[in-house]
């Protein structure tokens, strides 16, 4: 009988694992809003703006201008298809390129394909455990303040290339400033009047016509200038015209422990983007609502597929996506329309790609990180609180700093310590009256001798419970407290433990407490922490504030009664009102 019941179990998990893997695999729903009209001119503006992106993106992780495209190519058609948006555009982006900059440093070119597949393999299993919903409580002054420090980073990157000079040191603010210091001494021109006219362009056309690919033209006539008026700057390089045959990378298992926390840094930037990402593209979209869960097993698969290829890791890049749903895409069909115009470009254009001046793909870098930084939505929160500018200005400065992961830790642990503070000083501790109507002057006197009554409101956590419930220890010359529970909305174990110990307390002295409209959901935890045995006696828990001032009456005249009167009165019907669950049986 055991092992048909563990049979039976067997095939009922088996069973709904598959429902689950079902759930995150591509279906044919997924193509019935395929607008051939709107699809296909759409992805063929992300190709055109995603070239010089993908390429400069390539080239600033260290792998190469061939990497950028590769990876454009495969993980985007690959996230296109399994990922959890319908409009979402994969490929290289800078947040993910200042990740692999020191993982490069470490573990050389072969180790961060080996890093992408780990990464790859994370991401599914974060989809798979349902972890695409926990998202949504990130909060806006982290996510802004990672988006700048992102900016500004990709900004710093850039001031080597943009100066014509080559980058020392470990931080890109030291390459930054070094690059400048190299340049003070031996400065070439050329390079930074390209890198200023890119930049320039790119943003005032941008401005005037946005949506068309104007860094590309930009980068067009950069070429044009290099080559005929000579100008001595730097290219990007051979381009292989088409693909690199898959192969797996060396792996050497003895580095994977050490790879493991690169990995997870890769993974969590990926999630955290690509999520961000398909938010974004759901605001700016009708209808559209994308999968979380199946947003990461997509980008997972993505990241498997382009370090077979020699690609980096990829993640959802907000701006081709919101160049996406600008250009009309309403379906799949527009991410792999943008891989495929990738592609073509790679077999066919490579020699003149090989030809773009490296500081004016610089150039084009340092004018999508303008573009990243949304001037009025900065203002808001710097001005909306201190706490939010504080957050955010703190993420910001640790992503440049620091790094992108230990960056939106701290800036999520800032946030919690405003949001705690803030939960901590809505707790109030308020003296009320005990229905006064409906007694006699003298028995209002004896009252206010003798009885003291607390209505406690908001959240006792460990924030906020010291302050206020130890004041309680200090009442004198009175016989019974009661504190009226009704209004409390969450209790941990540290408030638990705080209101156990002042009931002790006031007990200890000869002070009864009587509590009152304890919500059932904080009852366990009052119970297993010591709160009830604080008190003389379980019938001191009433279900109704009227009930506790009738059993306070009996204690503060000291009239003998019967303990079992102390059973809540309350409406029976009131699902507040835990009268049942005081009889003293």
């Amino acid at each position: 009988m055991t092992v048909e019941l563990n049979a039976a179990g067997a095939r009922a998990w088996t069973v709904q694992q598959w429902r689950r893997v079902r759930g995150l695999a591509p279906r044919r729903s997924d193509w019935t809003s395929v607008r051939l009209g709107r699809d296909l001119p759409a992805g063929l503006m992300v190709g055109l703006v995603a070239l010089p992106l993908a390429l400069g993106f390539g080239v600033s992780s260290g792998m190469g201008a061939t990497a950028g495209l590769v990876t454009a190519v495969v993980a985007g058609a690959v996230a296109a298809i399994f990922g959890g948006s319908r409009v979402q555009v994969s490929g290289p982006t800078g947040a993910m390129t200042v990740v692999l900059v020191p993982i490069i440093a470490a573990h050389g070119t072969n180790g961060v394909l080996v890093v992408g597949l780990m990464a790859g393999v994370i991401l599914i299993g974060l989809g798979y455990a349902g972890v695409g919903r926990f998202i949504r409580y990130v909060p806006v002054p982290v996510v802004e303040g990672f988006t700048v420090g992102i900016a500004a980073i990709i900004l710093l990157q850039q001031v080597p290339a943009a100066l014509g000079v080559r980058a020392t040191g470990e931080k890109v603010l030291g390459q930054a400033l070094g690059a400048v210091g190299e340049w003070a001494s031996h400065p070439h021109w050329p390079s930074v009047v390209v890198a200023v006219a890119v930049v320039v362009s790119v943003l005032g056309l941008a401005r005037l016509r946005p949506g068309l690919p104007w860094a590309l033209v930009v980068v067009v006539l950069a070429i044009v200038a290099n080559s005929l008026l000579g100008l001595g700057i730097a290219t990007i390089g051979t381009i292989p015209a088409g693909l690199p045959a898959p192969s797996l990378p060396s792996i050497v298992f003895s580095d994977l422990s050490s790879m493991l926390l690169p990995a997870v840094a890769v993974a969590a930037l990926a999630a955290l983007e690509s999520l961000l990402s398909a938010t974004v593209s759901d605001a700016m979209s009708v209808g559209q609502r994308h999968d979380s869960d199946r947003e990461l097993v997509g980008q997972g698969l993505a990241n498997l597929a382009a370090p077979l290829f020699g690609g980096i890791p990829a993640t959802a890049a907000i701006a081709r996506t919101a160049v996406n749903v600008r250009s009309g895409a309403v379906s799949r069909l527009s991410g792999v329309t943008h891989a495929a115009v990738l592609l073509v470009i790679v077999l066919v254009a490579s020699r003149w790609v090989a030809e773009i001046p490296t500081a004016a793909l610089a150039g084009v870098l340092i004018a999508t990180a303008v573009q990243m930084v949304r001037v009025s939505s900065l203002g808001a929160l710097l001005r909306s609180s201190r706490g939010d500018a504080v957050v955010l200005i703190g993420t910001a400065a640790a992503t440049v700093l620091l790094d992108l992961v230990m960056a939106v830790l701290l800036g999520l642990v800032m946030a919690g310590f405003f949001v705690l503070r803030q939960a901590a000083g809505s707790a109030r501790l308020e003296e009320v009256p005990l229905d006064a109507s409906d007694h006699a002057d003298e028995e209002l006197a004896l009252l206010d001798e003798h009885i003291v009554a607390y209505r406690i409101d908001g959240p006792i956590f460990f924030g906020a419970a010291h302050d206020f419930l130890l004041e309680l220890t200090e009442v004198s010359d009175v016989r019974v407290v009661v504190l009226r529970m009704s209004r409390v909305t969450v209790i941990d174990a540290t408030g638990a433990t705080v209101l156990a110990d002042t009931i002790s307390r006031l007990e200890g002295r000869g002070i009864s407490v009587l509590l009152s409209g304890v919500r059932p959901q904080h009852e366990r935890i009052l119970r297993e922490l010591g709160v009830y045995e604080g008190l003389a006696h379980e019938k001191h828990l009433f279900g109704t504030t009227p009930a506790a001032i009738e059993h306070a009456r009996a204690h503060a005249a000291r009239v003998a009664h019967d303990p079992g009167d102390s059973q809540p009165h309350g409406d029976p019907t009131d699902p507040a009102s835990p009268g049942r669950r005081h009889t003293g049986e």
